[in-house]
């Protein structure tokens, strides 16, 4: 059964949320009890947790944060698109900026808002994806668009939009001063291959040195909230 058929037989819309900060978890849940015909049927936070989730409740709709414990919000966007699981993704996250908007469309989501703007839009994008929309707010619409009709885009978007998902991720790791077994562990990689994404971070970014690479990341993560 998917959204738009809930929607029409009056069922409660069952949205599962998949969020690691456990506070904002509660407020998000409250918030979407409220409205009539929505119902929180579960709470994780992480990707194990999360498609154990699925596949027991059947959610409509996942609420999916991009920062999830152990990975990325954007890895179970595309186990649930490989798995050809029947539900729409809501991707709610901290970034506002159309760099992981666009990833997060472009790996399945149907939406995308910001924490910042939740309280006062999630509802209202939960109605637009159980109507078969994809929803993005003003915001982010504005941006995309902007990005679309530029001849150029700044150079450090420009350089950050050459790295693939996964090396995003371990360059948002390595802002955050994680060592190479760190990022191993977390995102259960050899030592070897997340040594290999280093390499090819510093290539696309044409940095020389480990210690330029640190020192990037660590801005990036600064100055984006990554």
């Amino acid at each position: 059964m998917n959204s738009s058929d809930t929607h029409h037989s009056g069922s409660p819309c069952k949205i599962l949320l998949v969020e690691d900060h456990p506070m904002f978890r509660e407020h998000l849940g409250q918030l979407i009890n409220r409205e009539l015909g929505m119902s929180v049927c579960g709470e994780a936070d992480n990707i194990r947790d999360a498609m154990r989730l699925i596949h027991e409740t059947r959610p409509d709709i996942a609420i999916v944060d991009i920062t999830l414990r152990g990975s990325s919000g954007l890895e179970l966007i595309k186990d649930v698109k490989a798995q050809g699981i029947e539900v729409n993704v809501l991707v709610l996250s901290m970034h506002d900026e159309e760099l992981y908007a666009e990833r997060a469309l472009r790996a399945g989501a149907k939406g995308y808002i910001t924490k910042n703007e939740a309280s006062a839009e999630v509802a209202r994008a939960i109605r637009c994806v159980m109507n078969g929309e994809v929803y993005a707010s003003k915001q982010i619409t504005a941006k995309l668009l902007e990005r679309m009709t530029q001849k150029r885009s700044s150079p450090e978007i420009n350089g950050m939009e050459t790295l693939a998902d996964r090396e995003l991720e371990v360059f948002q790791m390595l802002g955050r001063g994680k060592s190479t077994r760190e990022i191993a562990q977390t995102l259960n990689l050899g030592e070897s291959t997340v040594e290999t994404y280093r390499a090819r971070i510093k290539d696309k970014l044409q940095l020389r040195s480990a210690a330029e690479l640190y020192l990037r990341a660590g801005q990036w993560v600064r100055d984006h909230g990554a």
